[in-house]
């Protein structure tokens, strides 16, 4: 089974690129993030006539996800149990061939020491809570999606210019590590141990053109895990559209003989 996670920033202006990849990546599950619409405006019959169905969850211009899947889709979960209808459109979860799939937009946080850096944190604390009350470290379990935090210092281009600042303050990093010692191991990690390659870069400045990225775009799973041989940073197909900064997609294989898996 091949899991993709895209930061699709709209996806109804997306959608020429998006299909046009679809035809192409040969991927089963994809989770976006960013889809940025209302449901009744989400693209399902078009998903729908690639052999995709869809789970998702929107809301108008801001955040938004979504789950599809060429397999059967069960047991869908929307935001965390206690958020209410007004809540930002953050996560939604479901089983897809034994493997439970939650996918986040985890909150930007704006800038540190604001109320919305604040809420990030305590998000983090809630996805934590989340997989420790209702999911079980010794089955399948992925976590995905685009998680605003680059964890380590081979996630950021330069640590002298990040160190402190949004997306690679302490804090942040603490949060994220937090969520992953519930049980997750870092899948692109896991087949990369030294590589540095990003899946963000700012819009100004050329930071595509210098390769001055960010990686905060994450697959990270408990029990499955990732057949080497396929475990890479993959899409550049969507390089030199002017109206994008996130332009590659994550995506792994992962092992399906259950015999097979450690």
């Amino acid at each position: 089974m091949k899991i993709a996670t895209w930061n699709v920033n709209s996806i109804n202006v997306r959608m020429p690129q998006l299909l046009g990849w679809l035809k192409s990546a040969d991927v089963d599950v994809v989770c976006f993030q960013e889809t940025k619409t209302i449901d009744e405006n989400f693209p399902a019959a078009v998903l729908k006539e690639l052999g995709y169905d869809a789970v998702f969850m929107g809301q108008k211009s801001y955040n938004g996800v979504a789950i599809i899947s060429k397999l059967p889709i069960e047991d869908v979960q929307k935001n965390f149990l206690d958020d209410n209808d007004e809540s930002p459109k953050r996560l939604i979860a479901a089983t897809i061939k034994g493997v439970r799939v939650v996918n986040t937009y985890i909150p930007n946080g704006t800038a540190i020491g604001t109320d919305k850096f604040a809420f990030k944190l305590d998000w983090l604390q809630r996805l934590r809570r989340l997989f420790d009350d209702a999911c079980d470290v010794s089955k399948d379990v992925l976590l995905c999606g685009d998680f605003n935090v680059a964890p380590t210092e081979l996630d950021v281009w330069s640590v002298p210019v990040w160190e402190g600042k949004l997306h690679f303050s302490r804090p942040e990093r603490a949060a994220i590590t937090y969520v992953k010692q519930w049980g997750f191991v870092d899948l692109y990690r896991q087949v990369n141990p030294d590589k540095r390659e990003f899946s963000w870069w700012d819009y100004r400045e050329g930071a595509w053109q210098k390769n001055h990225g960010l990686r905060i775009d994450h697959i990270v799973a408990a029990r499955i895990r990732a057949a080497a041989h396929e475990q890479r940073v993959t899409e550049v197909v969507l390089r030199g559209q002017q109206d994008l900064s996130r332009v590659v997609v994550p995506r792994c294989k992962f092992l399906e003989q259950r015999s097979a898996l450690s």
